[in-house]
């Protein structure tokens, strides 16, 4: 084992031991949610224009995306990603193993329909490989791309120590991510499995982008608060601290003021 391979096995410890256990859990809850809802397409009234019941849990990934990248950095918040990932990529697996144990659901209990029901309800909880293979290389993309653009809009801004630096790199970074979150989905996913057309893999990407932008819109000053009460609460320090002592030109978890 090589001395970097050391060193960043250790980084992965510490950060996992700093950053708190509510923010991982909503996280990793948020991604597991997001793919399972995936499957559930929204009815609308038009054709050209498709959303799936993901976007419920999808706008939670992100805005505890920005606060990770904002407090511990954007590396950390790549690590925090790709944890979820392969959670939820377990719980997957779980699921499936689930779906083949011989038994009756609950809500499959109507006259006539039992067994076609039970069996759509395990086929649900059983997914494709298509749908999990989409929904993984979507989510690692454009979580990473989020977590990058967050920090690099926050460089652009003046004044970066001010709440208006925090909002505005959520707001973009979330808006462009969450188009290449849909839209990958759509392309790998949609297009060639659902029968999509392109024009409804766009206009997915775009809606789903706009309603991913107004629930940051709402939601953003409390990502804001939590920054706030992280670093006057002194969390992570011990990370934060790591970091500083591998690269001391490294800037990582800038104060809010």
């Amino acid at each position: 084992m090589t001395e970097k391979l050391k060193l960043f096995l250790n980084e992965i410890k510490v950060f996992f031991r700093s950053v708190p256990s509510v923010l991982v859990a909503l996280t990793v809850i948020a991604v597991v949610g997001m793919n399972i809802l995936a499957n559930k397409s929204i009815s609308l009234p038009v054709d050209w224009l498709a959303l799936d019941c993901g976007i419920v849990f999808s706008w939670l990934v992100f805005l505890s995306m920005d606060i990770v990248t904002r407090r511990f950095g954007v590396k950390a918040a790549n690590m925090l990603s790709v944890f979820a990932l392969l959670v939820n990529l377990l719980v997957a697996v779980i699921l499936v193993a689930s779906s083949y144990i011989p038994g009756i659901w609950s809500q499959s209990f109507v006259d006539g329909s039992e067994s076609v029901i039970n069996a759509s309800l395990d086929k649900t909880f059983r997914g494709e490989w298509f749908v999990l293979l989409g929904s993984s290389v979507a989510f690692i993309v454009s979580a990473i791309l989020n977590n990058v653009l967050h920090a690099a809009f926050e460089k652009l801004l003046k004044d970066k120590h001010r709440a208006v630096a925090f909002t505005v790199s959520s707001y973009a970074s979330t808006f462009i991510a969450q188009f290449v979150d849909n839209f990958l989905f759509a392309l790998i996913v949609s297009l060639n499995f659902f029968g999509w057309s392109i024009v409804q893999c766009i206009t997915c990407a775009v809606t789903g982008a706009v309603l991913e932008l107004v629930f940051e819109i709402i939601f953003s000053p409390i990502g804001y608060k939590v920054v706030k009460r992280l670093e006057d609460e002194n969390v992570g320090s011990e990370y934060l601290n790591l970091l500083k002592g591998e690269n001391d030109n490294e800037s990582v978890g800038v104060r809010c003021e």
